[in-house]
């Protein structure tokens, strides 16, 4: 058991090594810091921390002692059975933190020997229950993980699968710069990941470790290749730029200006023009109109004011005088003489001068409907319109027929500006107070009327009032689902309903007892549980061994653990790497072929499917006794492996039958290196993070979204599993551990078939994600274009896949 930590506390760094129980080996343990530091190449003494050196680890420091190291004359340190707590100076500490400030890539080196199925940290940095960086390796899962907090905040894992617990010398390197992680084992390359600047910072209170300012060696090449294609967009940018910019200069001598419509006609900014009674003037593209004020001049002899066509001002104009009545210019006037002839007269050059008649028009009315003109000697028949004939009623005045002439009329909501009412201009109720709006109303004028408006939070009645709008009725309120809707005068409120919480408008559920287990609280104290784990609070772990839920393969037992199962092969198997969750990776071992047997000599082995047997050659008598690590042991016979403990076999008629210890935990003799989950001591139990919670040896827990298990001291998590999200959008909310689907992209942090994706299919075409078509010259090979899957975290990409299907018409 191994645990370097360096933690944050008052702006200092200090380093603990803790450890219980257990057998740890350490020979080197280095941080190589800056850029293209390669180990054994030569690094820079200043870029190099020797974390056990400058720990002063000597014979006086409790719970660890100075051993003989891999090589001759190299020595190691034994972290072993004791609890330890090692602080470096403050010097020390302050070395460390200013060698990694503004670091851009660095490399953890250790060589080290991990007892069987030991687990620790080899070095964490963290704050409180915050882990920025933590390496850590579990001899009961057999990985290397790699656990830190990118750009994004969120906790990220890497999983290297790997045995460092076998009891054997390994040298480890992990190389962490602003885009890759490289993994060397035994100087064997074993995971090397790109992530396309995902871990664009790897982020410490007072300290950034993994910021891409400057290139690191593995981006060079790529970085070189962006710079060519940066320099050819600058040229072509360079150049529209400058185009761009004569054109901007043939604009300067230019002034735009808003101009205003108006009829049909356009008017420049303060340009100005009369409206028939209306002097208007463009300002800022809107038309301002003032009622025209007419002057009043003093006319000459036989000349009098008088309205002239197209123009609101009466003008001088000349006049007659006939039979004691004044004409003005143009005017007409009819004369019957004693036989009854009509006579017609016309105003011109203030004298009435006699009008030829030309005649008149045959009418289709009997003479009783027969009327007689004042300015003709023509009669008409009643009802004529005399609106047909030229008049002078302008905008907004409407020409209406008498019996014998025709009128100009002001339309509604309309006032004459003269005494013809040839001109009209609107009347403004609301400013006048000739309206009819109620109250909870605002009034506005339209040309010719009016209208009631309703005020903010009121709907109408009719076309003069309003009423006040219950929001909550008519369900046009902004209040959450979860919420009750009060109306108010002009508005409303919301209040969460029981069981929830917030401001009425978003409302959360509220578990008074909270959701256990990294489950999520999604209704009035309803807890919707993590895969694994059921009950009110997510309280309970369901043993999916014994409920049925889980068929291992049968070359492997079922194990429960907290949230979770592992398919452990069973004796006289073995994994073949793979790893598979139900078993399935697991292989018979040939006990025969690599001499792992024992049979004596005067029998012969033969491999059975999970485990072998000891025969007797035909017509030989054979002993039964069994031959375990070069001794022969008596058929009958029971022993306790020397490198094992924890371990028993026994010789049955040549054949030798081992397995592990049953811990009995009421047992007072149990064997507790064997059975740790049984050791009640206080040095088996594991602290929690948060340096108040104590945990039995054996107790299992979660702590963000991580499985944990505390075994003799020493603590070991591994990531909860997911279930596989089959659907197009996911999410994965604050404070929760697995993703959910939601259907607003939006919303999304993955997206399943992205067609921001493409593929190259075997034509050469483009193809988006999720599409699929026919193989080229074939008729029975679907092709799809599928999002490559990786780690949370990762960067996706697109490749096609084949698959044969037969298509039935």
């Amino acid at each position: 058991q191994f645990l370097f930590l360096f933690l944050l506390r008052g702006g200092r760094w200090t380093e603990q090594i803790h450890a219980m129980e257990s057998r740890v080996l350490l020979r080197t343990f280095c941080l190589i810091l800056g850029l293209g530091a390669v180990w054994g190449l030569g690094v820079d003494p200043s870029l190099q921390i020797d974390v056990l050196t400058e720990l002063e680890l000597g014979e006086s420091t409790t719970g660890v002692r100075q051993v003989p190291g891999l090589h001759n004359g190299t020595k190691a340190f034994l972290f072993q059975d004791t609890p330890r707590s090692i602080k470096a100076s403050t010097a020390t500490a302050d070395q460390f933190f200013q060698k990694l400030r503004n670091k851009h890539e660095f490399t953890i080196l250790v060589t080290l020997k991990q007892t069987h199925l030991n687990s620790g940290v080899i070095l964490s940095i963290h704050h409180l229950d915050h882990r920025y960086l933590e390496l850590e390796s579990s001899g009961h899962r057999n990985e290397v993980r790699l656990h830190y907090r990118s750009g994004s905040h969120r906790p990220h894992t890497e999983v290297f699968p790997y045995i460092l617990a076998d009891d054997k010398w390994h040298k480890l390197s992990l190389a962490i710069s602003a885009s890759h992680l490289t993994l060397h084992i035994d100087c064997n390359k074993h995971y090397i990941e790109d992530h396309k600047a995902e871990i664009r910072a790897v982020n410490i209170p007072f300290l950034k470790l993994g910021i891409q300012t400057c290139p690191t060696c593995n981006d060079f090449h790529g970085l070189v290749q962006k710079i060519m294609e940066l320099q050819d967009i600058l040229a072509k940018t360079s150049a529209k730029l400058s185009r761009a910019e004569q054109r901007m200069n043939r604009l300067d001598q230019c002034y735009c200006e808003r101009t205003c419509t108006m009829k049909g006609t356009t008017y420049r900014e303060f340009e100005s023009w009369t409206d028939g009674c209306k002097n208007c003037t463009c300002l800022n593209g809107t038309i301002q109109c003032e009622t025209l004020t007419c002057p009043n001049p003093d006319c000459p002899l036989k000349s009098a004011l008088a309205y002239v066509d197209g123009k609101c001002c009466k003008e001088c104009k000349s006049i007659c005088q006939f039979q004691g009545r004044t004409y003005f210019e143009g005017e007409r006037h009819t004369v019957y003489s004693s036989s009854g002839v009509c006579v017609l007269y016309e105003c011109k050059e203030q004298t009435m001068k006699l009008v030829e008649s030309s005649g008149c028009p045959a009418l289709d009315c009997p003479e009783s409907q027969q009327i007689t003109l004042s300015h003709s000697c023509c009669k008409v028949c009643k009802g004529y319109d005399f609106c047909s004939e030229r008049h002078n009623c302008m905008e907004n005045s409407v020409c209406r027929n008498l019996n014998d002439r025709a009128v100009c009329s002001c339309r509604d909501g309309f006032r004459a500006l003269r005494e013809d009412n040839a001109y009209c201009e609107d009347i403004d109720e609301c400013a006048e107070g000739r309206h009819y709006c109620r109250e909870n109303t605002m009034c506005v004028n339209t040309p010719g009327s009016f209208m009631c408006i309703c005020k903010t939070g009121y709907i109408r009645i009719d076309d003069y009032s309003c009423t006040e709008h219950d929001e909550c009725i008519t369900n046009q309120h902004n209040c959450d689902e979860n919420a009750l809707c009060f109306n108010t005068v002009g508005g409303h409120n919301c209040v969460c309903k029981p069981g929830y919480t917030g401001n009425g408008t978003t409302c959360k559920a509220f578990c008074k007892d909270g959701c256990r287990n990294g489950g999520a609280c999604i209704a009035a104290n309803v807890c919707a549980c993590p895969q694994g784990f059921t009950g009110p609070s997510c309280e309970t772990d369901i043993d999916e061994c014994s409920d049925g839920f889980v068929q291992c393969d049968s070359r492997a037992n079922c194990i429960n653990l907290p949230g979770w199962y592992h398919c452990e092969c069973r004796d006289g198997y073995h994994d073949n790497g793979m790893f598979s969750p139900s078993g399935e990776s697991c292989e018979d071992i040939d006990e025969c072929g690599t001499g792992r047997h024992s049979c004596t000599n005067d029998t012969i082995c033969f491999n059975l499917d999970g485990g072998y047997d000891c025969r007797c050659p035909h017509g030989k008598n054979c002993t039964g006794d069994c031959i375990h690590d070069g001794k022969i042991k008596h058929n009958g016979q029971i022993w306790v492996l020397e490198n094992d403990r924890c371990s028993v076999c026994s010789c049955q008629n040549g054949f030798v039958m081992c397995r592990r210890m049953v811990c009995d935990c009421e047992n007072p003799t149990v064997d507790l290196f064997c059975c740790p989950e049984c050791d009640p001591r206080l040095s088996s139990q594991c602290l929690h993070q948060n340096g108040e919670t104590l945990y039995n040896s054996g107790d299992t827990w979660i702590q963000n979204c991580q499985q944990c298990r505390c075994l003799q001291g020493e603590v070991d998590c591994w990531p909860l599993p997911c279930p596989e999200v089959e659907c197009e959008f996911s999410v994965l909310p604050e404070g929760e551990c697995c993703p959910r689907c939601v259907t607003d992209p939006c919303q999304a942090d993955t997206i399943r078939n992205d067609i921001t994706k493409t593929c190259l299919d075997e034509m050469n075409v483009v193809r988006f994600t999720g599409s699929s078509w026919i193989k080229h010259g074939t008729e029975c090979t679907l092709c799809q274009c599928k999002v490559k899957p990786f780690h949370a975290g990762r960067e996706l990409s697109a490749s096609y896949s084949l698959s044969s299907e037969i298509v039935m018409a």
